[in-house]
């Protein structure tokens, strides 16, 4: 696939991803890109794979260009960049998870940074507020 298909292809993944949970976060896109299942991540998260990059089914060269156009996508919708701390799950003790082989900063800040709609997660939370309610 092309880079400008790729783009594209995280555009509309980002508006389903805002509208369903509020943010958007690499791993999301990644998952709905089908470059990681739900296995794979399971097993990173529980600290059976040493690092993210290792279980996409993809190359360095295309998860590059995914988290520049996640980046570059958030910027434009003006939404709040969060730093996202993910540890392993399960027994033992609560490590950081590495995603990348290098364990560069902004490569690893890349991955974990999440970008939240504000908006969008008040109306969200309103929502559950009152869904909750009428239970």
């Amino acid at each position: 696939m092309k880079d400008s298909e790729l783009e594209q292809r995280i555009k509309g993944i980002v508006g389903e991803l805002l509208d369903q949970k509020g943010f958007i976060s690499s791993v999301d896109i990644l998952m709905k890109l089908n470059y990681l299942s739900q296995t794979d991540y399971m097993n990173w998260r529980n600290g059976k794979v040493g690092y993210l990059e290792k279980v996409c089914k993809i190359n360095l060269s295309k998860l590059t260009t995914i988290n520049r156009t996640i980046r570059q996508t958030a910027v434009k919708m003006n939404l709040k960049p969060s730093l996202t701390v993910y540890n392993k799950f399960g027994k033992g003790p609560k490590t950081s998870l590495q995603f990348s082989k290098s364990g560069d900063k902004q490569i690893e800040k890349a991955y974990s940074t999440h970008n939240i709609n504000e908006y969008k997660i008040k109306r969200l939370n309103e929502k559950n507020i009152i869904t909750d309610l009428s239970l």
